[in-house]
């Protein structure tokens, strides 16, 4: 089983906390273990942003912004490589060919952004496509794909499943709100309406979560199927 895990920056260094990023790699190797082939991609979460409004009070344009937020993402890989063991690849990976190569020969691969103009969401929907996996999870930190902001609206809808098409309509109208909150962003929605990509949307503060997520599809987030699938997955025993 090939899966692509995205762990949010807010989810894995919200502060510089060596326990909490070892939790998330003792996941990883668990999965690891278990037989799957992982590739992980990790976020920049507030300390990206930190930067980024830094930056911007100085006159930083939006190209050298979104390059701040890549270079924290990367550091931030580099703290989960650091507490990966001999089957990390050693290097973050820099585009998609690098990690999908790294992930066939059996390492688990590490990336943190691309380029600018793209979100880790994105990037990891796009290696989740490039690489063929049967499972892309994003370990966020609320639980799951919500009709609207569940922070500011009580009346927001939790959706336990949803097709990728019904994903993009959901997150479509929350990126063209200033400041909304969406657990993806457009973009990433719309990799995995075309790909038809399996995946489930998390709260992955506790890493134990990802874990009964990808080894027994137990979880309480939101799940993104094909439009062609029926039933429940059946990978869950194939490992």
């Amino acid at each position: 089983m090939r899966v692509v895990v995205s762990i949010g920056g807010s989810v894995l260094a919200p502060d510089l906390d060596a326990g909490r990023v070892e939790g998330h790699a003792a996941v990883v190797e668990t999965l690891a273990d278990e037989g799957c082939e992982i590739g992980a991609v990790v976020g920049g979460g507030g300390v990206a942003r930190d930067y980024i409004e830094t930056a911007r009070d100085l006159g930083a344009n939006e190209v050298q912004l979104d390059q701040i937020g890549i270079d924290v993402t990367r550091i931030n890989a580099r703290l989960l490589i650091a507490a990966l063991g001999p089957r990390v690849d050693p290097k973050v990976a820099h585009d998609y060919e690098d990690a999908g190569d790294a992930i066939r020969r059996g390492d688990v691969s590490v990336m943190g952004g691309v380029m600018p103009g793209q979100t880790t969401d994105a990037v990891a929907a796009a290696l989740a496509e490039y690489v063929g996996a049967d499972l892309l999870v994003y370990a966020t930190s609320v639980d799951g794909v919500y009709s609207a902001d569940p922070s500011t609206d009580a009346n927001a809808e939790k959706y336990d499943r949803l097709t990728g098409s019904e994903l993009v309509d959901v997150i479509a109208p929350m990126s063209r709100d200033a400041g909304a909150s969406a657990p993806v962003d457009l973009l990433a929605a719309k990799l995995i309406e075309r790909a038809g990509m399996r995946t489930i949307v998390l709260d992955g503060t506790d890493p134990e979560r990802i874990e009964d997520a990808v080894l027994r599809g137990e979880h309480d987030g939101t799940d993104v199927v094909p439009t062609a699938a029926e039933g429940e997955p059946t990978y869950w025993a194939q490992r």
